[in-house]
């Protein structure tokens, strides 16, 4: 066992290549061959690495793990690892099975093309046994590379590969510890972890939904995707050119009246969407966003089984939900628009929106105005859903230090109605000229029943 001192990539290598219990393949396709380069650098490797491929054409691809698949996809990367597993026990398993714990480390990425027109990102696995003969585990990873060139993504793959396979048999006490060694020397800003899965009893204890909120709690990922109509995907699967509703919100309530309120909501937003879009409006999808960050400056940030509580209460109203790291609505535009180049639009009620143009947003140059211009940049609007007059004047008493007016329908007030002190009031009334934000109307049923 290593010491559980901090070790840099070249010791946890260099750990892997001296333990005689450790043995396994290698098979990289996309960013070169990092991950096995790192073992076959630091002395040793003889000790470690049985073999090492690069399949790079499709055809040879194909040949090995099967045509029918995106070549940077689970289910590319699924058909390697059982084809590479395969492949070891075959051929060692009778000679080394009895003192060695094998493993398989499998991606296929897609880094930086020459002329910086794709999308970089990959997929990666492992395959391990814990003891020797033991049951098989596996770690699923997608990764988005944030580099600005592919010679820096091919450099932080090799770390993320390192570090994955040494707390895979090293640091596995906790989750903690694990996503610690495996973060370690690549920062959010090189590899977002977007989605994690895994099998095997190594972790019977941990529960594949937290483990997608920790990632974003822990500043691992911007945002991760959750269904409540399938099988967990990245963002990038669930957004991939689609027309996207966003609702934003802290979702504190629970109960099944405002569980009601926010889906009649988001399905008022995604008809006003479809009616834009027209005949190509079957592709909109609408999801509810919450985020880890606090919703005070002051506040401290959520834990994850607070958050875990309301994106389970939102997935049980049978609806979508992404958490996102930060909370600002710009942010969230960020982050979808580098999935889809289809239109984004959010639904907010009114406090939410009154809050955010009442925000300082010191932490930008230009304040206010350049959060506007982050939001707007591209194709985005915002649909403004009323509120009765009750629930607004509830809402915004704790935080609007704008003076504000507003008149009302039968106790509704929407975005029309809604009056703001200059000078702030006078860029609302140009997001309204502009349709950058849209009034929606009261609707029937709601109305009448105020």
């Amino acid at each position: 066992m290593p010491s559980t001192e901090k070790l840099d990539t070249h010791q946890k290598a260099l750990t892997l290549n001296l333990d005689p219990s450790t043995f396994g393949s290698f098979a990289e396709i996309g960013a070169g061959q990092e991950v096995a380069r790192w073992f076959l650098v630091v002395g040793g490797a003889s000790g470690t690495v049985a073999k090492s491929i690069s399949a790079y054409d499709k055809e040879v691809s194909d040949d090995l793990y099967g045509s029918g698949s995106r070549y940077v996809s689970r289910q590319r990367l699924e058909a390697m690892l059982d084809n590479e597993w395969a492949q070891l026990l075959t051929q060692l398993e009778k000679t080394r099975g009895s003192q060695t714990r094998f493993f398989s480390f499998v991606d296929t990425v897609s880094a930086r093309n020459y002329a910086g027109t794709n999308d970089p990102h990959g997929w990666i696995g492992l395959r391990f046994q814990l003891q020797p003969g033991g049951p098989t585990n596996d770690i699923l990873l997608h990764i988005n590379l944030r580099d600005s060139s592919n010679v820096l993504q091919q450099e932080a793959i090799g770390i993320l590969g390192v570090n994955l396979i040494h707390a895979a048999f090293y640091q596995l006490g906790t989750k903690e510890s694990f996503f610690a060694g495996l973060a370690q020397d690549v920062p959010r800003e090189r590899i977002e972890i977007d989605f994690v899965d895994f099998r095997g009893p190594a972790f019977a204890s941990w529960d594949r939904s937290t483990l997608l909120a920790y990632l974003v709690h822990a500043g691992l990922a911007e945002a991760v995707f959750f269904s409540s109509t399938g099988a967990a995907v990245p963002p990038t699967e669930a957004l991939y050119k689609k027309a996207v509703v966003l609702a934003p919100g802290y979702f504190g309530h629970v109960d099944p009246a405002h569980g009601r309120i926010h889906t009649q909501m988001l399905a008022a937003a995604l008809e006003e969407l479809r009616k834009e879009l027209g005949e190509t409006g079957s592709q909109a999808m609408g999801v509810f966003c919450l985020s880890a960050a606090p919703l005070w400056p002051e506040d401290s940030a959520p834990e994850v089984p607070d958050l875990m509580r309301r994106i389970g209460a939102l997935l049980a109203q049978h609806g979508e939900v992404l958490l996102f790291r930060q909370r600002e609505l710009y942010s969230m535009t960020a982050l979808v628009n580098r999935h889809t180049k289809a239109p984004v639009r959010f639904v907010v009620g009114l406090s939410l929106l009154i809050r955010a143009l009442d925000d300082s947003y010191f932490n930008l140059e230009g304040r206010r105005l350049e959060a506007l211009s982050l939001l707007f940049a591209q194709n985005v609007r915002i649909y403004a859903y009323p509120m009765t007059t009750v629930d607004l004047r509830e809402s915004i008493g704790s935080f609007s230090a704008t003076a504000l007016e507003w008149s009302e329908t039968n106790g509704w007030v929407s975005a029309k109605q809604l009056r703001i002190a200059p000078p702030l009031g006078h860029l609302y009334a140009y997001l309204l000229a502009s349709d950058f934000l849209v009034p929606m109307q009261i609707p029937a049923a709601l109305a009448a029943e105020a």
